[in-house]
């Protein structure tokens, strides 16, 4: 009878222990000292809330069980308060201490919900920044000048350009290329940043050249800047973060804003894109390369280990980069550190 048992047993632990394992490693980590409930605040994210639980915030879509299929699939405001349940043995946030957040009618400004991330801190980004490739730089409209033979024009001014237009709409942004983008490893051409020049609006089509009014600018037009359609939909604002996918590594390449030193908040552009398999919301854990010190002993150069220093997410993804919010900082960051997944050690 000791041996079935024993037998028994061990063909149980065989059975379970591989899913048994496996759920513990899906388990949400609460950070130590986690509160039991929380009073939303003005200027709160859902990323924020998750932190002062998870030691990972980035996971919030499985604290808040959300649904990425269903648009908004609750609202939380100021002055909310939310409470820690547990729901099979997994860690869920709730508006009472037992029911779920769910959907419910409430007399306010969708506008004023907290959100997923800070957006006012890619808005402004993404509507002045765009990324083309070398095969789309080649064949999209450029200036050729301004009435009266002017090389420098601005708001009120009228300019012309030559290039088959991107789209039938008479609403134009005037681009420059600001920025070329190479990999710091193979010296591969990623892309071109574009910075947004000006408003303008198609008056006249003859063959390949368009006359343009230009409406407002934020600096000069000049020859040779490009011409793209005024975006028609909405920027992207409901984010769902999610580990990159394993094995994409890469680096931080650029700070859009020209800045040395990266904190929290600022974008970033990296050189991994939809060719890789990254898409908006991947999070990426970021690395600090070690320094370079002399062994006392063996007067030898020796590297140190990087260090995990942050986190970003992308929330822009063009072919070859893409743009990336700096969610969490340790450290100082810079140009140059390295990016993983928060699947890869």
């Amino acid at each position: 009878m000791k041996k079935l048992l024993g037998v028994c047993l061990a063909s149980w632990l065989t059975v379970v222990t591989p899913a048994m394992a496996e759920v513990r490693a899906d388990q949400l980590q609460l950070r130590e000292g986690y509160p039991q409930e929380y009073v939303v605040v003005k200027g709160d994210t859902l990323w924020d809330i998750s932190g002062h639980f998870l030691q990972e915030p980035w996971r919030w879509p499985q604290l808040w069980d959300v649904n990425p299929q269903i648009d908004n699939p609750h609202l939380i405001y100021p002055g909310d308060i939310l409470y820690l349940t547990w729901v099979n043995g997994q860690p869920r946030l709730s508006k009472s201490r037992d029911d779920r957040l769910m959907p419910r009618a409430r007399v306010s400004k969708i506008e004023r919900a907290i959100p997923a991330i800070p957006l006012k801190d890619i808005y402004a980004f993404m509507n002045e920044n765009v990324v083309l490739d070398s095969e789309m730089m080649e064949v999209t409209p450029y200036i050729l000048g301004g009435r009266d033979k002017r090389i420098i024009a601005g708001a009120g001014d009228r300019v012309y350009a030559r290039g088959q237009l991107r789209s039938n709409s008479d609403a134009q942004n005037i681009y420059r290329p600001a920025k070329e983008y190479r990999d710091p490893v193979t010296d591969e051409l990623l892309g071109y940043e574009l910075t947004k020049v000006a408003d303008a609006t198609v008056t006249a089509r003859n063959d390949d050249v368009s006359t343009l009014d230009v409406d407002k600018s934020r600096y000069e037009i000049r020859i040779l800047d490009r011409v793209l359609p005024t975006p028609s939909s909405r920027l992207q604002s409901h984010f769902y973060p999610d580990a990159a996918p394993a094995g994409k590594n890469g680096l931080i390449i650029s700070v859009p804003k020209g800045v040395n030193n990266i904190g929290r908040f600022d974008a970033v552009t990296i050189n991994l894109g939809k060719r890789e398999q990254v898409k908006a919301g991947d999070v990426f854990k970021i690395f600090t390369r070690g320094e370079t010190v002399a062994d006392p002993v063996t007067n030898e150069v020796v590297q140190l280990p990087m260090e995990e220093a942050g986190s970003l997410m992308v929330f822009k993804a063009y072919e070859k980069v893409s743009y990336g919010l700096v969610m969490t900082a340790t450290n100082v960051l810079a140009v140059g550190d390295i990016i993983k997944s928060p699947f890869d050690k």
